[in-house]
């Protein structure tokens, strides 16, 4: 289906449909993928999804309301479905309270980025894994396929973006039950770069094979991969860098905001959409552009959606209402990735980390557990895997006073989320070396 087209045949209906006291705007997503599992490194499923949506808000008088719709593709049946929606909300907005915060972005912009990168033949992506998983128990999931997202307004703001990309999540099991996770995502599949990515996995699942080495609860040397790093990000933007979490006071990055700490001069954290597979506007209507938000560990920018801006009297910068990052970057450092275990000496190598959530929240403390190939390593060489252990420790120490050093090569995690659709989020990261680790059971 041309995508773009179904959704200016909507929008052009709109313009034509809506009163003079009335506006709107209309937000769009579309995606057609490929989905294929493996079990055994085996084709277990494959098929496709093509599907479309979209939002459909109504503004008269103060009032705000919306509706959702599912889209068949077909222009005439989708036009009645949008109309009947137009009439729905125009009976249900005089029933509803004025909206105090209601702030619509009544600025005429448009937006076009088409990233149409040639997506790896699946033949191709298939014929490499069978040969680089021979002889292993890989079970995982490859998803790929064009993603596709609009925005228009009555005001006469128009904005689509389309991006192709990848992602194949997997897992390496050992005879004994244990695993070692991981993924490559992006734009261009490059054969070299999956082949180490799936050796390196492959490595480390030969030292599943040692006895398990148990620890004393304690603080230890660690290097948390690009994965792990990402669970603790992950949590951070749970409304640290929002502005209405920050002004309500109940944001894990308060203290930062405040200037009554800083994080490590190494730090440096940016919302960066420029290149990314997000879209450079919000659901809201808002153009995004590239914010940093930390800065030599220092607070800088926060992320503002239209309420927030509202309600706190700030200029929105094009956040959704989450306020949560859609391409976070962190900066790189200048540990080399083959000096990491030299560096690391004697210490926890850890691959990845789950169940993770705040232990105090204004200190931004957090807990959760090891998961996946977390190593012993002494002396710069990987001993033994470590038994599962739970870790509470805050991140004013692991990216503050106790952070070292940050890798040169960094890792693009686009999000495996594919709940109602697959979802255009990523972050950017190294890896990181921190003197402290606390573990607690």
């Amino acid at each position: 289906m041309a995508y773009l087209e179904h959704f200016q045949c909507l929008v052009n209906s709109l313009r034509d449909a809506v009163l003079a006291t009335e506006h709107f705007t209309l937000s769009y997503s579309a995606e057609q993928s490929q989905f294929i599992r493996f079990n055994h490194a085996q084709v277990r499923q494959a098929g496709e999804v093509a599907q479309a949506s979209a939002s459909l808000k109504l503004i008269d008088s103060g009032r705000q309301a919306d509706f959702q719709l599912t889209l068949s593709g077909d222009s005439d049946v989708d036009l009645q479905r949008l109309h009947q929606a137009l009439a729905q909300l125009r009976q249900t907005l005089p029933l509803i309270p004025v909206d105090p915060y209601l702030q619509l972005n009544k600025a005429v912009w448009h937006s076009h980025n088409v990233q149409d990168t040639r997506l790896p033949d699946t033949a191709d992506v298939l014929a490499q894994i069978a040969e680089g998983a021979t002889g292993l128990d890989l079970v995982g999931i490859y998803a790929a396929g064009p993603i596709c997202r609009g925005f228009a307004s009555s005001f006469g703001a128009f904005g689509w973006h389309q991006a192709n990309s990848f992602n194949f999540d997997w897992s390496l099991f050992h005879a004994n039950g244990q695993a070692v996770k991981a993924n490559y995502a992006g734009q261009h599949w490059d054969p070299t770069a999956f082949a180490l990515r799936l050796q390196q996995a492959r490595a480390q699942l030969d030292y599943l094979d040692r006895p398990l080495k148990v620890l004393a609860p304690g603080q230890y040397r660690a290097y948390l991969a690009p994965a792990a790093l990402d669970e603790i990000i992950g949590m951070l933007c749970w409304g640290g860098f929002s502005a209405q979490a920050i002004a309500n006071k109940d944001s894990p990055l308060q203290r930062l905001y405040a200037g009554d700490v800083q994080l490590s001069p190494l730090l440096g954290i940016a919302e960066h959409v420029s290149g990314s597979l997000s879209p450079a506007f919000s659901e809201e209507g808002y153009p995004r552009s590239d914010l940093t938000l930390i800065a030599q560990g220092k607070a800088q920018q926060r992320l503002v959606c239209a309420r927030s801006a509202a309600e706190f009297e700030l200029q929105a910068n094009g956040a959704d209402s989450d306020e949560s990052p859609c391409a976070l970057s962190l900066a790189a450092g200048e540990l080399a990735a083959d000096a990491v275990l030299a560096q690391l000496g004697t210490g926890l190598y850890i691959s990845n980390l789950w169940y993770l959530n705040y232990s105090d929240l204004p200190a931004a403390r957090m807990t959760g557990l090891t998961r996946f190939a977390t190593f012993w390593v002494e002396d710069g060489k990987i001993q033994a895997p470590v038994s599962t252990m739970r870790f509470d420790d805050s991140a004013y120490s692991l990216l503050g006073t106790q952070l070292e050093a940050l890798t040169r090569d960094r890792e693009l995690i686009l999000s495996t989320s594919t709940y109602d659709q697959r979802q255009t989020r990523s972050t950017h990261l190294p890896g990181a070396l921190v003197k402290c680790l606390t573990l607690t059971l």
